[in-house]
C-alpha cells in the first residue's frame, strides 16, 4: 500500500515514461548487448540503500557470476508508474523479464486474470518454492481465475516480508515521564499523557497509505482470522454498520477528536511522516517495516519497536512479489534468477540490512533494531497474524481508503456515512472479481 492519488494528467506523463522506459529494455525479444551476452531486463522501484535492493543486487552479481553470458540489467521505475500503467506496458511486446509488482487481488491478481504474468507453478515445485515459503507467504503468491489470491496457481514470488509495527522514541517516552504501552487501553493512556503535555502523540499522513494502514490497525483490534478472510478473500460477507470495521472506524475518529494525531495530517504524504518522526517532533509512528533501515541509519534518539499493542493480527504480507511477464520471452532465465534472489547468498544480505528474508537463517542478526524487527516478524508470521491491507481487496480501492481517511481526519463526513461510501465500492468491486 505504497502510492498516491494523481491527476489524469500526471498518469499521462507517467505512462509515457514508462512507455519509453519499456522501449529502452529490450527485454522481451532476449535481446544482446554489444558484447554478445544475453539481456535479462529487471524493474524494480526499491530505493538504493533498502534491504531489498541490496539483496537482489548481491543476487545479480551471483547470478551473472554463474551465468557469464548473461547480463542483468536493472532499470528504476517507480510504485505509482507500475500501479496505474503495468496493465498496458505488459500487453505490448517491450516487457521486462523479471518484474517488482504490488500483490493483492487488485493488483498482481487482476493482471494474472487478464493473462499479463506468466504461470509459475510449475517453477515452484521444481525449485521448491512451495515448500521453501510458509504457507502464509504464499497466500499472495497464488490467485484464481479471478484473480483472487489464495488459491489457485503461482503468479509471483516473495522474497522478503513486511508488515506494519510499532516505531516510538524512547527518549520522549522518559522525558515526559511516561510509560511505553503494552496493551491498548496503556496506549490510551499513554496517549493521553502527551496530548495533557501538548505533544500529539502518533505520527501519520492522510495523502497517502499511513493513515488507511493506521485505521486498519484499529479494526483489527476487533478482528479475528475469520473477518481477515471475509474481508480480503471474500470468505463470507461484511459488515459496514456494525463489527470491526464499523468499530475501528469509530476509534479512528475518536483519535482525530482526542488530539492522539493531527488534523493537519490530512494532506500529508508518508516522507512528511518519516521526516517528523526522525526529528523527534511524535513519539510514535505506526507504519511499515520497510522505514526500517532509514530511521535506524538516521534517528538520534533512541528508538523502540513494539507490535501494535493488544493485537493479534497486524496489517502486513509477503513483500511485493518478483513476476514474469507472459510476454517475455525469457521466462526460464528469469525463474532462475528469481530462485537465486532466494537464495542463501541474496537472503543473508536481506537479514543483515534489516530486511525481512523468507527464506534464511537469522539466528546470526547481530544489531539488537535488526534482531527486534526480525523477532517480531517471526513471531508475527508463526502466530498467523498477517492480515494484509486495506486496499488488496478490490481493484481501485487505494484511492478510495485514503479518501476515507481524510474525510474522517478533516470532519469532512460523519463516520458512518463515509464508511458507507467506502462499503459501497468495495461490494462494487467484489461483484467484479466474483460475478
Amino acid at each position: 500500500m505504497k502510492s498516491s492519488t494523481r491527476t489524469s494528467a500526471i498518469a499521462v506523463s507517467a505512462l509515457l515514461a514508462l512507455s519509453l522506459a519499456a522501449c529502452s529494455s529490450g527485454g522481451s525479444s532476449a535481446s544482446s548487448s554489444s558484447d554478445g551476452k544475453t539481456t535479462l531486463t529487471f524493474w524494480h522501484y526499491e530505493g538504493d540503500d533498502s534491504a531489498m535492493n541490496l539483496s537482489w543486487t548481491a543476487a545479480i552479481e551471483e547470478f551473472e557470476s554463474e551465468h557469464p553470458d548473461v547480463t542483468v540489467k536493472v532499470e528504476k521505475q517507480t510504485f505509482e508508474q507500475l500501479q496505474k500503467n503495468a496493465k498496458i506496458v505488459l500487453a505490448g511486446e517491450d516487457v521486462p523479464d523479471v518484474m517488482e509488482y504490488n500483490k493483492g487481488n487488485g493488483t498482481a491478481g487482476q493482471l494474472a486474470s487478464q493473462g499479463l504474468l506468466t504461470d509459475l507453478t510449475d517453477y515452484s515445485t521444481q525449485y521448491g518454492w512451495d515448500t521453501t515459503l510458509p504457507s502464509s507467504l504464499q497466500t499472495t503468491a497464488k490467485y484464481d481465475e479471478n484473480g483472487l489470491m489464495g488459491s489457485g496457481n503461482w503468479y509471483g514470488v516473495p522474497t522478503y516480508g513486511e508488515y506494519v509495527t510499532v516505531y516510538y522514541n524512547q527518549d520522549m517516552f522518559d522525558a515526559n515521564g511516561i510509560a511505553v504501552p503494552t496493551t491498548m487501553a496503556e496506549l490510551q493512556t499513554a496517549m493521553d499523557s502527551f496530548v495533557a503535555k501538548g505533544i500529539t502523540p502518533v505520527a501519520t499522513a492522510g495523502a497517502e497509505y499511513p493513515l488507511g494502514q493506521l485505521w486498519y490497525q484499529l479494526v483489527l483490534s476487533h478482528a479475528d482470522r475469520s473477518f481477515v478472510d471475509d474481508f480480503q478473500l471474500f470468505t463470507n460477507d461484511v459488515s459496514w454498520t456494525s463489527g470491526p470495521l464499523a468499530e475501528g472506524t469509530q476509534d479512528l475518529a475518536d483519535w482525530v477528536s482526542k488530539g492522539y494525531v493531527s488534523t493537519d495530517a490530512s494532506g500529508l504524504k508518508a516522507e512528511d511522516m518519516g521526516t517528523s518522526f526522525i526529528a523527534g517532533t511524535y513519539p510514535i509512528m505506526v507504519s511499515g517495516s520497510w522505514w526500517f533501515g532509514r530511521l535506524n541509519t538516521e534517528v538520534t534518539f533512541t528508538m523502540g519497536q513494539m507490535l501494535f499493542p493488544g493485537n493479534d493480527l497486524s496489517a502486513g504480507s509477503s513483500g511485493n512479489l518478483l513476476v514474469i511477464p507472459t510476454n517475455s520471452t525469457q521466462h526460464d532465465l528469469a525463474a532462475e534468477f528469481i530462485n537465486t534472489a532466494l537464495g542463501e547468498k541474496a537472503q543473508a544480505v536481506m537479514a543483515e540490512k534489516g530486511g525481512l528474508p523468507v527464506a534464511a537463517d537469522t539466528s546470526s542478526i547481530t544489531d539488537p533494531e535488526t534482531k527486534t524487527l526480525t523477532d517480531n516478524w517471526n513471531t508475527v508470521v508463526k502466530d498467523d497474524g498477517l492480515a494484509f491491507y486495506p486496499d488488496w481487496p478490490v481493484a481501485g480501492f487505494y484511492d478510495q481508503v485514503v479518501s476515507f481517511g481524510q474525510s474522517i481526519m478533516n470532519g469532512s463526513k460523519a463516520p458512518a456515512d463515509a464508511l458507507s461510501e467506502l462499503g459501497a465500492y468495495y461490494e462494487s468491486g467484489k461483484t467484479d472479481i466474483t460475478g
